[in-house]
């Protein structure tokens, strides 16, 4: 580690292959935290290159844990974290009334690192004992529509990591990664990035796989669709910028996002969106992001439809409904 310590220092890169190789070390316990806290650190100092991030990705790939759910055509609805927002559980509250529509949806998720409340903290939050069992998470999938894979629990990289990343408490490449490792691979994906670089970085990424994807910016730094301002979509078809007024949507204000200070307050927010009972603005933001899931879903179906099937799955209960059953088959 000295020595790749010494030549990043001095502004070397690695290859795909190097780093592929550093991040099966890391998993494999070689390095002491100290270590791994100053490697980390290289890449907040600068940009990560495509080669480094598709090493780390194929590494983390290579020594996840894969669960086969390919029998469900699925989406993953996710964002990066690290955008320094601290908002609600808006992606996972996405996933529900995703599922609520009708759709199948894999989410992939941990414990917040740079915000108060990751989906992990929000699901355990409401009971839920996370599985690694396929059979309990293609169950869950056939009833309800939704699973939900805990990342520690497929990702061994990820959890010998964990303590730094929640000490350093700031945002690292570990936060691109999250979304790019799903371990069942998902056929479709809903990314949420925190900046346009980074999506770019996606962009290029996703299009050398088979994955139906959308990766989405809100230019003033959200890592989801925020409406607090316009958007930016990568997808196959293309890049485009969207207002919130073009959807039908009103713009929010940043604190109408805040996820609270603790656990507790995030999961009252995202049991009150499904509830039918939170604010216009938190409401809107996640139909939103879920009519955007169903946009990759079906590129078929007009982005007004989607709206529309994701207000439905809310006000119809259906949202609630699936989230009820969910806690059911998983605590």
């Amino acid at each position: 580690m000295k020595q790749i310590l010494n030549r990043l220092f001095d502004h070397d890169r690695l290859d795909r292959n190097e780093a592929r190789g550093i991040m099966l070390r890391i998993s494999q316990g070689e390095f002491n935290e100290s270590q791994i806290a100053a490697f980390i650190t290289v890449f907040l100092m600068r940009s990560i290159t495509i080669e480094e991030l598709s090493g780390f990705r194929d590494a983390l790939l290579e020594l996840r844990i894969p669960v086969d759910l390919s029998e469900f055509p699925a989406i993953d609805i996710v964002g990066t974290g690290g955008d320094n927002k601290n908002t609600f559980n808006i992606s996972t509250a996405a996933c529900f009334v995703t599922a609520g529509a009708g759709y199948h949806v894999v989410k992939h998720g941990n414990y917040g690192a740079t915000s108060v409340s990751g989906a992990s903290n929000v699901m355990e939050a409401h009971g839920v004992k996370f599985t690694a069992d396929p059979d309990r998470l293609r169950r869950s999938l056939d009833q309800c529509g939704m699973a939900f894979l805990h990342a520690p629990f497929f990702n061994p990289a990820l959890k010998k990591v964990a303590p730094v990343r929640k000490a350093l408490a700031v945002r690292t490449f570990f936060n691109m990664l999250g979304p790019l490792v799903n371990p069942s691979i998902p056929k479709y994906q809903l990314l949420g990035v925190y900046n346009l670089k980074l999506g770019r970085m996606y962009n290029y990424l996703y299009q050398q796989t088979d994955t139906e994807y959308t990766i989405v910016n809100s230019l003033d730094g959200y890592d989801e669709i925020s409406l607090t301002d316009d958007f930016k979509c990568f997808s196959r078809a293309g890049e485009e910028i969207v207002a919130p007024e073009s959807l039908g949507f009103a713009r929010s204000g940043e604190a109408d996002l805040y996820g609270g200070e603790t656990v507790g307050e995030a999961a009252r927010i995202f049991d009150r969106v499904l509830d039918g009972t939170a604010t216009a603005a938190q409401t809107n933001t996640v139909v939103a992001n879920a009519a955007y899931a169903i946009h990759t879903l079906d590129r078929t179906k007009p982005l007004t439809e989607c709206i529309d099937a994701a207000r439905s799955s809310l006000e119809s209960g259906k949202a609630r409904q699936t989230l009820k059953r969910f806690i059911e088959i998983n605590s």
